[in-house]
C-alpha cells in the first residue's frame, strides 16, 4: 500500500513569468491512479503560518501571504508569487508534516510534491517558496512527535536551504548527495557534504551511497527519516549533471528505505527535482520511485500498516 499526500492545490497554474512547469504534479498522481498499485490518499492541511514564521523570516512569510514578494525575491525563486502560488506552497508544506506523520503510523509514506531544499530564511530559491523539510522537521520536533530527525536529500543540487536552516542544531542532521558542480553555486554546509563529480553512474553513486548512510543512521540515531527522493540524477534528466538509469534510481530508493525500515524507523519522502521536455516521462520516474518506496516497505511489518 502506498500513502500518498496530494491535494488539487498542488497543480497551480503556470505564472506569466518564469520557465518552472506544474504540470508534472497532476501527471504523477495520474502515473500513481493508473498503475493499478495499491494507494490511499490523504490531502493535507495548509501549513499554520506560526510554523512557517519558525524557520523562516515573518517578513518573508508575510510577503508570501500578501502575494506580494519583491521582484528581486521572485527571481531568485523562478516564478512570481501568485495567491494561487501562496496557498500551493502552504499545502505542499503541511504535506510533508503529513507524511511524516503518516509514516510513523505506516512505515513509510509519500508526499507527491515538495522537497523545497533551496528556500532559505528570508526569500525563497530554486523554484523553492517555503522550505517544507526544514519547516517539517522543526514542527515535528516542538509538537513532540520526533526527537532525532535525519534529513537525506539525494536531489542532484545541493540542499543548501535545508542546510542553513538547521545549522547547529543538533537534534536534525543533514545529508546532502549531490553534483558537485550543479546549482548552487555557492553550497551551504551540511551535517555532511557529498560533491559527486559529473556523469556518476549507477555503481560509482550507490558505492558512495552506502559508504555513508549506514553509519550516519548508526552515529546519529534518529527516529525519524525525512528523504528528499528527486529524480534529477538520472541520465536523461535536463538540469542533472549525474548519470543514473531507471534501474539505478530503483536501487536508490530500495536502498534508502530499507535502511530506514531494517531498523525500525518510518521514512517520509518528498517528490524533489526532476526535469524534462517530456513532463508526462518525468512524472513515471517520480511515480515509479514511490511506488518501488511503498513496495520495500512491504517487506517490514509495522504497526497499523
Amino acid at each position: 500500500m502506498l500513502h500518498v499526500v496530494h491535494h488539487a492545490d498542488y497543480i497551480a497554474p503556470r505564472p506569466e513569468r518564469g520557465t518552472f512547469k506544474f504540470d508534472k504534479y497532476y501527471l504523477v498522481m495520474e502515473a500513481l491512479r493508473e498503475s493499478g498499485a495499491a494507494i490511499t490518499e490523504h490531502a493535507p492541511t495548509p501549513m499554520p503560518r506560526e510554523w512557517l514564521e519558525a524557520v523562516h523570516d515573518p517578513q518573508y512569510v508575510d510577503e508570501v501571504f500578501r502575494a506580494e514578494v519583491p521582484r528581486e525575491k521572485e527571481r531568485r525563486i523562478g516564478f512570481p508569487v501568485t495567491e494561487r502560488i501562496r496557498d500551493r506552497v502552504r499545502h505542499t508544506n503541511g504535506g510533508t508534516w503529513l507524511a511524516a506523520r503518516l509514516a510513523q503510523q505506516h512505515g513509510y509514506a509519500a508526499n507527491s510534491a515538495a522537497g523545497s531544499h533551496h528556500a532559505l530564511a528570508d526569500t525563497g530559491a530554486g523554484y523553492c517558496v517555503f522550505n517544507d523539510l526544514a519547516v517539517a522537521s522543526h514542527r515535528l520536533i516542538a509538537e513532540g512527535d520526533a526527537t532525532r530527525i535525519l534529513i537525506v536529500d539525494l536531489d542532484v543540487h545541493q540542499g543548501d536551504g535545508t542546510a542553513s536552516l538547521t545549522a547547529g542544531r543538533e537534534d536534525i542532521f543533514t545529508l546532502s548527495l549531490h553534483a558537485e558542480k550543479n546549482f548552487p553555486v555557492r553550497k551551504a554546509r551540511s551535517s555532511r557534504d557529498v560533491g559527486l563529480p559529473d556523469a556518476v553512474d549507477d555503481d560509482g553513486y550507490m558505492e558512495v551511497l552506502d559508504r555513508h548512510l549506514p553509519a550516519i543512521i548508526a552515529e546519529f540515531a534518529p527516529d525519524l527519516v525525512l528523504y528528499q527522493a528527486g529524480v534529477d540524477p538520472h541520465v536523461d534528466d535536463k538540469l542533472g549533471r549525474l548519470a543514473l538509469s531507471d534501474a539505478g534510481i530503483e536501487v536508490r530508493d530500495n536502498f534508502v528505505v530499507r535502511q530506514a525500515r531494517e531498523r525500525g524507523l518510518p521514512i517520509a519522502s518528498a517528490l524533489g527535482g526532476g526535469y524534462g521536455d517530456n513532463q508526462r516521462e518525468v512524472a513515471g520516474r517520480h511515480a515509479r520511485s514511490m511506488l518501488e518506496m511503498a513496495r520495500t516497505n512491504s517487506s517490514f511489518p509495522y504497526p497499523s500498516s
